[in-house]
């Protein structure tokens, strides 16, 4: 194993939309030595390389896999081949931190997991949310139960109407386009509800049921392009974990821009506005007994956040999230030889989690879960 003062070799595999998001704060975390680039198309390979000044690292993605130099890949491809890198990563003896999801099917999601744990290495997944200063405020909140005991979360991740709005012309920083086509296909449910799912599990332990209803509103997304799957566009969960909380998780590209999360406590209500800022303020409403009625004041007090060790500022754009702080984490993880932050089974836990609510579309009832994971505990830096 490398030190830790000179960081752990990583290779990115898939150099698409979302690599992009990564490079804005691959620099920030010296602990990632990025050490090759590799992608089937090798124009845009040439491409990515030359904007980002990585030309030398480009190599194919055998090369990488027989170079026992590199120990941690990032699995940036598209969703449906998520699960053949990560499974020939581990095979050769790599730790992985993948895209969301995980896998597109939990049978598949169970193999890399058995895989992993036989093997003796680190795999984790998208989102790292959890690992965002507001995050790991609302946590010490909850901890402090500063507006009293929580029992119910309510949680949407609406997006607007996206099939409207001019994506063809959403470019990453390097120029590649939007991939809308996976993107409607796989559909915002396995890309987004993992963003609140993570931390709700994170607060509150392994869920036991969830029950989901989800539906596809606009069928052909009205692309120019023919879709082969009709993937959820509206899906809502109730999910009850094993502490006793209830949480209801709304998604969709359907309604208005909503991103809020709300924990009712007995005592007032803990708000963030959005989970793809790191940043965002935590706000506290006092619950008032007047006149017989419990009144929620209009006016709320913020909770301090508390402070990430590095340095700068976010990245810049619409989404204030720094994608490159989840493999950072599981790098330390291993080179400090302790339980990383975004654990196998954790990650695992919320996968099954995501795919009950996808398949809902196709079966509306309650779903056991049939995994669990052992507690998390705070970041390190936000003990």
């Amino acid at each position: 194993m490398v030190s830790a003062e000179i960081g752990m070799r990583v290779a990115m595999i898939g150099c698409g939309y979302v690599a992009d998001y990564y490079m804005q704060s691959l620099r920030r975390h010296p602990v990632l030595e990025l050490a090759a680039v590799v992608d089937r198309d090798a124009e845009r390979l040439a491409q990515f390389c030359e904007f980002h000044r990585i030309r030398p690292l480009a190599r194919t993605l055998d090369a990488v896999l027989g170079d026992p130099g590199i120990e941690l890949i990032l699995n940036l491809t598209n969703p449906g081949s998520h699960f053949d890198i990560s499974r020939a990563a581990l095979e050769a003896g790599k730790h992985v931190y993948s895209e969301k999801p995980l896998a597109m099917s939990l049978a598949d999601a169970q193999a890399l997991f058995a895989l992993a744990q036989r093997k003796g290495l680190e795999l984790a997944s998208a989102p790292a949310g959890i690992l965002g200063e507001t995050a790991q405020s609302v946590w010490k909140a909850l901890r402090e139960q500063v507006v009293g005991e929580v029992r119910l979360v309510y949680a949407e991740i609406d997006d607007g109407l996206v099939h409207r709005m001019p994506y063809r012309k959403w470019l990453s920083d390097s120029g590649k386009p939007w991939p809308y086509q996976d993107e409607f296909e796989v559909g915002c449910t396995l890309e987004h509800a993992g963003y609140y799912l993570t931390w709700l599990t994170a607060f509150f332990g392994p869920a036991r049921w969830v029950t989901a209803f989800s539906s596809c509103t606009y069928p052909d997304k009205e692309t120019d392009v023919p879709l082969e799957k009709a993937a959820p566009d509206f899906s809502v969960a109730c999910i009850r974990f094993a502490s006793g909380v209830t949480a209801r998780l709304t998604c969709s590209i359907v309604a208005p821009v909503d991103h809020r999360i709300r924990f009712f406590g007995d005592r007032g209500i803990l708000e963030v506005p959005d989970c793809w800022d790191y940043r965002a303020p935590v706000q506290i409403r006092r619950m008032l007994n007047i006149r017989r009625k419990m009144i929620v004041t209009p006016w709320a007090s913020r909770y301090p956040l508390l402070k990430y060790h590095a340095e700068g500022t976010l990245p810049r754009g619409a989404n204030r999230m720094e994608f490159a702080r989840g493999p950072a984490e599981v790098a330390s993880s291993i080179l400090a030889g302790r339980r990383s932050a975004l654990p196998a089974d954790y990650c695992l836990h919320n996968v099954e989690i995501v795919l009950a609510i996808q398949n809902a579309l196709e079966k509306n009832a309650a779903y056991p879960l049939t995994t669990s994971f052992e507690p998390l505990k705070a970041a390190p830096w936000a003990s």
